[in-house]
């Protein structure tokens, strides 16, 4: 074998480089058709195995979103964070408790955003509730002194002005556009002593509808509310809930205090028309019916022998009637065990429900109602009134 080697050497040597050059040559074929490269996807198509997936290239795209995603969190944070105040009650508010007379309530705190530079500011309704002056403090330390200037009448909102021009304004997104399992960022003042704290979540549902009650006992039923697992703790109500882009999409304003990390934001496209009717008018003003109604169920249909499963039947509640006296429900001939079932084309559903559907009007809009009546449907005009303050 000896002899056979030394006689033959250079033609083995050469057998030996062709092997290595073979082998690797075929390592690099084999990386270059599973790669999603250009020549690998050619590569594949033309040998007919196009539902090959590369495996390297997929490794650096996850490292990469992971990568992106934090730092869009980190960058939605500094946009939004100048914007971000938070809100404390100047004094102790004295408020009438049934069974007590007067009494002073301790200081309430909260956050909130501003939204014009010249000082207009964005918060829950609770927030500044038996108070009006309160002190505002910017992302810079700066205080001001705050007044309550419009309140939502049907929603957990309110405006409050301080004065100062140049202020850094947040940036409105649109709440119609989120979707179920979004990143987004909750940024308040935590506990009324954290301020700017910042958790992170997803939009866990919309269309949520809530009750919830502040520390004076008063409470709102409140629907069309964004759901998240962000952390919103004491302190945070009024302040942002924001995309990946840094944009507003919601303003925190309650929890689920049964539960964990389930939280409930008002969509910001309500404040936009709030702010809407402020700049017009001065005022936040709603549209009105005058009618109280429990909303319909299944369970709601079955236990009361409804001929629907959907829609909003007029009820009383107590000595308050069905249908207010002299409201534009009464001015179009809405009874007492009517159900509602649309507003123009919009059924009323549980997650649609007629509050709901009546904020995307005006005061003064014109709307058609459907309505069943001992069995018969009816078509009622009726022309919105309007609440505001």
């Amino acid at each position: 074998m000896r002899e056979l080697w030394q006689k033959n050497r250079p033609l083995f040597l050469i057998l030996i480089g062709l092997t290595v050059a073979v082998s690797v040559l075929a390592t690099l074929g084999a990386l270059y058709l599973l790669s999603d490269t250009t020549f690998g996807k050619s590569l594949r198509d033309r040998l007919g195995l196009a539902n090959l997936q590369g495996f390297n290239i997929e490794t650096t795209r996850v490292d990469r979103v992971v990568v992106e995603e934090s730092s869009a969190i980190v960058d939605a944070t500094k946009k939004i964070g100048t914007s971000v105040v938070s809100i404390t009650s100047s004094g102790a508010a004295r408020r009438e408790i049934p069974g007590f007379g007067t009494i002073e309530a301790p200081q309430t705190s909260g956050t909130g955003f501003i939204v014009t530079s010249d000082g207009l500011i964005a918060t829950n309704k609770h927030v500044v509730r038996g108070s009006q002056t309160f002190t505002v403090t910017t992302a810079e330390g700066k205080t001001f002194d705050g007044k309550v200037v419009a309140t939502d009448p049907t929603n957990d909102l309110a405006l409050i002005k301080i004065e100062e021009r140049g202020l850094p304004v947040a940036d409105l997104g649109d709440s119609d556009r989120v979707q179920v399992g979004q990143w987004v960022i909750a940024i308040g003042n935590a506990l009324g002593e954290l301020q700017n704290t910042v958790t992170v979540g997803v939009i866990s549902a919309k269309e949520r509808s809530a009750q919830p009650s502040d520390s004076s006992g008063q409470s709102e039923s409140l629907d069309g509310l964004l759901q998240t697992d962000a952390a919103i703790n004491p302190g945070n109500s009024g302040g942002p809930l924001v995309n990946l882009s840094g944009q507003v999409i919601g303003i925190n304003t309650a929890i689920a205090g049964n539960a964990q990390n389930i939280g409930f934001a008002i969509p910001v496209n309500d404040l936009k028309k709030d702010l809407d009717s402020y700049s017009k008018t001065g005022k936040i003003l709603q549209p009105y019916m005058g009618v109280r109604y429990q909303t319909i169920t299944k369970a709601v249909a079955k236990a009361s022998n409804l001929p629907v499963q959907e829609g909003a039947l007029l009820i009383s509640l107590g000595r308050l009637p069905a249908v207010t006296p002299d409201s534009p429900a009464a001015a179009a001939g809405l009874k007492e065990d009517d159900i509602i079932t649309k507003i123009n084309n919009d059924k009323i559903t549980e997650s649609l429900p007629l509050a709901r559907l009546i904020r995307r009007y005006n005061p003064n809009d014109q709307v058609t109602l459907t309505v069943l009546r001992n069995g018969s449907e009816l078509r009622l005009e009726l022309t919105l009134g309007e609440l505001g303050r």
